[in-house]
This record gives C-alpha cells, structure tokens and sequence, in this order.
C-alpha cells in the first residue's frame, strides 16, 4: 500500500457548504403562451406538471413563474377533489 508523503505547502480547497447551486431559469410557458389564469378543467395540460406518483412539480424544476404556479396548483387540487386526476398514481 502506498502512502503519500505529508506536503506542507500543498493547502486543500474546501468547498463552500453555504454556496448553492444556481439553475437556470426556464421560461413560463403559460407566460410564452399568453395565459392570464389556469383552469381546472384543462386537466389535460397538467400532465407535464406531475411526476409519476402524484406529486406537484416545483416551479424551479418546471420554469413557471410564481403567480401560475399558485394557480396551477390550485388547479390540480380541485382537479384532484373532483375526480379529474388522481390523488396518487397507479
């Protein structure tokens, strides 16, 4: 087994545990198409913004801006309430 020799010179470089990670920000594609509000009964439209089991996608994943994300989200769940998409998936 080989085993380096102590260099004192050589100084390690910490990462910064406080730096995060910066995304690039996606365009709203509601926003590109023009869309004042969302609704419900476009429940069609959502399926791009649920993953596999269910879940909400969030807004730094999907590019929405805050404002139709909220909308958005309120969309799904009364979709969900209503029998329109599922609470979970299969």
């Amino acid at each position: 087994m080989f085993i380096k020799p102590f260099n004192p010179d050589k100084k390690k470089i910490k990462k910064d545990p406080l730096k995060k990670k910066v995304y690039k920000k996606r365009p709203c594609r509601f926003c590109m198409d023009k869309v004042t509000s969302i609704d419900y009964l476009d429940y069609q439209k959502f399926g791009r913004f649920i993953t596999e089991r269910g879940k909400i996608v969030p807004s730094r994943i999907s590019g929405n801006c805050a404002r139709l994300q909220r909308q958005l989200a309120k969309a799904i769940k009364k979709a969900r309430v209503l029998a329109l998409l599922p609470f979970v998936a299969d």
